[in-house]
């Protein structure tokens, strides 16, 4: 199927699941309703690389990302602050429920 997204076309190939019907579920107007189970899970392809400013990246079907050219030194200093981040978030989170606590007591 060919698509168009602000001005530029691409084929667009939906993934097809083959499914079984099962048991009824239940009525809804009137009519039954089935479940339908997956005879076998689909299997997501990764997108290929892309880039991010700069910065070569590959998104697995998993949701992960994984990027490519980072060099150890950086990696580690990306974790620290990620985990920095957290901490201040998790710490301003607790200061405004006490906060809220306080308040209202």
């Amino acid at each position: 199927m060919k698509l168009t997204y602000r001005g530029v076309s691409y084929e667009y190939k939906p993934i097809a699941v083959a499914t079984e019907t099962g048991k009824v579920g239940g009525k809804y107007r009137g009519r039954d309703w089935r479940f339908r189970n997956l005879k076998k899970p689909p299997i997501l392809m990764p997108v290929g690389d892309l880039t991010y400013r700069g910065v070569k990246y590959n998104r697995a079907g998993d949701g992960k990302v994984t990027v490519t050219t980072l060099p150890a030194s950086d990696r580690a200093r990306l974790l620290m602050a990620q985990k920095n981040q957290a901490c201040k978030q998790r710490q301003q989170s607790l200061l405004s429920r006490t906060a809220a606590e306080l308040a209202f007591a």
